[in-house]
């Protein structure tokens, strides 16, 4: 349901080779996992039957997130400024920290969506920004 005054600010999808996660975990370890993923993503996907693909996801899901805000990755959100993570039901949900809650708050944003899905070769992600643009003393 739809509260009085909130809209979507900004969707964005993405897709992912896993074969190029996976290359990236195998070239880069730890400097890969420490640029890109925060602590309980690493011990989540690592304690996966194939660590790539949950790896994979939460990389779209990041790009899909960049995506939603306007910004893609770079000066504006880095990788770390987004942590994905899962609720019991098994839903995903972004958390956002540093630049990304300050972008959060600074656009009006009120809730975050993400949707993951992967397959043997491909992860995908889609992010929807949900909020109340600040006014620009006209009626919105």
């Amino acid at each position: 349901m739809k509260s009085e005054g909130t809209r979507i600010l900004g969707t964005g999808v993405d897709i992912v080779e896993t074969a190029r996660i996976r290359d990236s975990l195998d070239k880069f370890g730890e400097r890969f996992l420490n640029r890109c993923f925060w602590p309980g993503e690493v011990t989540y996907c690592n304690g996966m039957k194939f660590p790539a693909l949950h790896f994979a996801a939460r990389f779209a899901a990041k790009e899909a997130l960049s995506k939603a805000f306007g910004t893609g990755i770079g000066h504006h959100l880095g990788w770390k400024d987004m942590e994905i993570r899962k609720r019991d039901s098994g839903q995903p949900y972004a958390v956002l920290h540093g630049k990304g809650e300050e972008l959060a708050r600074t656009r009006g944003v009120t809730e975050v969506f993400v949707s993951l899905s992967h397959s043997k070769d491909y992860a995908a992600a889609q992010a929807v920004i949900v909020g109340r643009p600040p006014s620009s003393g006209a009626n919105q």
